[in-house]
């Protein structure tokens, strides 16, 4: 296999999940710069340096590839129509709540990319607490025997997840080690990177920051570091707080913007129940090129698009199927 591509798209201080209005307007302006007007008339100039550039070809990679964007109009509304169980009750079935992968399907649909889109989004926003009272181990001296190895790994473990960077550190390098990581192979490197180098004073002074996006990364790997050890009770409650930040879900109208390097190209894309979807591409070079050359590099774009989405599918079917049942 392929080595992963891991795609970033970060405009500004949260992941965008932007409620679509229609771009009406997108053209690389003069000062190389992306100047966009949406159908509500509101205008936007985005900074060609502070969007992701890629690379990424039509070459037949079987290798997952991530690219954290907006979500669709349409697939917060759906989230929206969904009922938010907030008293955690035992109406669903054991079944469903049997990991959080599970869980957040069930309900939210979509694939590995919407998965953590939406828990990403519910940290960032506040609704999912990593440190809440139903995330807390009960104190109890009980010690099985004979001793196990998930004892010996979270005995130290205050809640359900290794919040204590050291811990989640030490947890992580034992799932390294045992080839274990899973689905974290498939979060991006930066994610990763700043749980491994972020102090424990440093994740504290990350805490005091409103909507901290650099502590929602590290928490989200916690989260997956801890997953397998999760219960029902830990498992329905973040999938509450992912529902219910999705039906508070303010809207956001700046869109996504992912610079093809290799075809001139800046692509507006969102993310919908199917996958990535396209809304606009322009050209740097647009009037310099003839229609053909432009529309065969569209549908180069969209072709790798939809070669994205179909191996996206079809991994982490496989993965999370090996993984978690």
């Amino acid at each position: 296999m392929k080595k992963l591509i891991t795609i970033w798209v970060c405009l500004f201080s949260t992941i965008l999940f932007a409620q679509s209005q229609g771009i009406t307007k997108m053209q690389w302006g003069a000062d190389f710069q992306i100047h966009i007007t949406l159908a509500n008339d509101s205008n936007y100039i985005l900074d060609i340096k502070e969007l992701h550039h890629t690379n990424v070809a039509d070459d037949g990679s079987t290798s997952f590839t991530y690219i954290p964007t907006r979500l669709e109009n349409e697939f917060v509304q759906k989230l929206k129509q969904t009922e938010v169980d907030t008293n955690l009750s035992q109406k669903e079935t054991e079944e469903t709540n049997k990991t959080l992968w599970s869980a957040l399907h069930q309900t939210i649909g979509g694939g590995w990319v919407h998965f953590v889109n939406c828990l990403l989004y519910s940290l960032e926003t506040g609704y999912l607490d990593i440190t809440s009272p139903l995330m807390k181990r009960p104190e109890s001296k009980w010690k099985p025997n004979p001793m196990t190895e998930s004892y010996k790994r979270t005995k130290k473990w205050e809640y359900y997840i290794p919040v204590d960077q050291k811990l989640a550190i030490k947890e992580y390098t034992i799932k390294k080690k045992n080839n274990e990581l899973g689905h974290l192979n498939d979060i991006p490197k930066e994610f990763i990177d700043l749980l491994l180098n972020t102090s424990q004073k440093q994740y504290d002074q990350l805490s005091h920051i409103h909507k901290s996006r650099a502590k929602s990364r590290i928490d989200l790997v916690k989260i997956l570091v801890g997953a397998n050890y999760l219960g029902e009770v830990q498992i329905k409650y973040i999938k509450s707080m992912v529902l219910k930040s999705m039906v508070d879900y303010a809207n956001n109208q700046l869109p996504s913007v992912i610079i093809f390097d290799n075809f001139n190209a800046a692509v507006a894309m969102g993310l919908n129940e199917a996958g990535y979807q396209i809304d606009k591409i322009i050209f740097l070079d647009e009037r310099f090129i003839s229609m053909e050359t432009r529309l065969e590099r569209m549908n180069k774009i969209n072709s790798i698009v939809a070669q994205i989405n179909e191996v996206n599918k079809q991994v982490f079917q496989q993965k999370l199927k090996n993984y978690y049942n």
